[in-house]
């Protein structure tokens, strides 16, 4: 009997223990708690500016027209005031240098008309299933350049470091597959521009069909470009596939030169090298306002601040708009351009000792709600403020997805820029039922797509 009351004893014991370790390992797994599916934070702040956020825009918040782009959900609005360059000082805590720079430099027409804060992007049930497995499992290997156990997009939903926060940047959420064709244009200083058009092809690792398991584990995504217009540079086309770790296994690109008629390696298209369509107003890492291998910088995350920054540019990517009525000398017209409040991260990144790059430092802030770098200040040798970049994004509810409606890098020293990503004028810009297979990828397929 007492046999028993000892074997009870020690049962109601293990068992005891065995919940009490559950417990204690579910309040050890990590969780959101009160952040967004995605790292934001839910609630808006103490004054009511930056609201808060209640699930973003449903697919039926507007119509789309003829090219596919959305109409604006906040058409009646009217800016709430502008900051120019008289008052600019009384704002300045919520502005970043280089939109200060900006102000200085063209202090007669440049300025930012500044709206109503909407939190319009929502989360995919799929990204969110992705960040929480991500939340679990994913880190940063070989001092930070890769990822291991990631999946989806978003690899650090509650990022600790600035090197986290850029990979969130780089694995943001941006559809798994698609096809665009874009615009971009780099102005003399007396305003004058021509007009270059790329067909562009984007597909995340996961959703390529045509390859055996294992083959493409180390591809974060495959993309290419095609220039189509206008005739003297049409048929260039450059192949990228992606490495999640671009140190260890360094970015693999091709291109085919028309002129050539050959397929050859391409190993420099990274870090500082300028681009054929660039004018050289931006390097190979700010496409997309920064990409590749993060191996040159030191990354500190200084934290999250409120800033004025470029959103919900929907009046900019309409299609009702002519390149020439915005594209002016030294900047874009600020009048189609749309500024709100919201909450950004700050990383900045220092050139590290006897490492190579024309810019000495680089200034990010990062957008809570998308993870897509919104302001981007770049720093020559001299530790002077050179390049401004901003990304003039919206939320296309139609395919429940951010995108961009232009990508402007300003010049400070020569008074020229370079904007990139336009649609307006393009009749069918997007395609997001483009599926594509290994073979497209192929550096044996770059030579047939330059000759269409």
């Amino acid at each position: 009997m007492k046999q028993c009351i000892h074997l009870l004893r020690g049962g109601l014991l293990l068992t005891a223990l065995t919940l009490a370790h559950a417990v204690s390992a579910a309040n050890d797994t990590p969780t959101l708690g009160e952040l967004t599916p995605i790292g934001a934070e839910r609630a808006g702040n103490t004054d009511g500016s930056i609201p808060a956020w209640h699930g973003g825009l449903d697919k039926n918040a507007g119509t789309l027209a003829d090219n596919g782009a959305p109409s604006n959900p906040f058409a009646d609005e009217q800016p709430l005031f502008k900051i120019t360059a008289q008052n600019y000082k009384q704002y300045q805590d919520k502005l970043s240098p280089g939109l200060i720079a900006m102000l200085n430099r063209y202090p007669e027409t440049f300025y930012l008309p500044i709206y109503p804060s909407h939190r319009t992007v929502a989360v995919t049930d799929s990204t969110a299933k992705s960040v929480e497995h991500n939340l679990a499992s994913a880190r940063l290997v070989n001092d930070g350049n890769g990822l291991e156990n990631f999946e989806g997009a978003i690899a650090f939903p509650k990022p600790k470091s600035g090197l986290e926060v850029m990979w969130n940047h780089i694995t943001r959420y941006r559809k798994g597959s698609f096809k665009l064709i874009t615009d971009s244009v780099a102005p003399e200083p007396s305003g004058d521009f021509s007009v270059v058009t790329t067909e562009q092809r984007f597909t995340l690792a996961e959703h390529l069909t045509g390859y055996e398991p294992g083959d493409a584990d180390d591809v974060l995504f495959f993309y290419s470009h095609r220039i189509t217009a206008p005739a003297r540079k049409a048929g260039e086309v450059v192949l990228v596939h992606e490495t999640v770790d671009q140190v260890e296994d360094p970015r693999r690109s091709w291109i085919y030169s028309s002129g050539q008629r050959r397929v050859r390696r391409a190993p420099n298209t990274a870090y500082d090298a300028a681009g054929p369509t660039t004018a050289g107003l931006r390097t190979a890492d700010s496409r997309d306002m920064f990409n590749g291998a993060p191996d040159r910088y030191e990354w500190k995350l200084v934290g999250k601040r409120e800033l004025y920054i470029p959103y919900n540019s929907y009046d900019l990517a309409s299609p009702t708009r002519k390149y020439e009525e915005f594209i002016k000398p030294g900047h874009v017209d600020p009048s189609v351009t749309r500024y709100e409040l919201h909450r950004v991260w700050e990383v900045e990144a220092t050139l590290k000792p006897g490492k190579r790059h024309i810019y000495s430092k680089r200034h990010y802030f990062i957008d809570e709600d998308t993870w897509a770098i919104v302001e981007a200040d770049h720093y020559d040798s001299r530790g002077e403020l050179w390049r401004v970049g901003e990304n003039h994004g919206y939320f296309h509810y139609g395919v429940q997805a951010p995108l961009i409606a232009m990508e402007v890098f300003y010049d400070l020293q020569s008074s020229r820029y370079i904007a990139s990503g336009l649609t307006n004028e393009q009749p069918k810009p997007y395609d997001f039922s483009y599926r594509a297979s290994a073979s497209d990828y192929s550096p044996g397929a770059l030579r047939s797509a330059g000759l269409r």
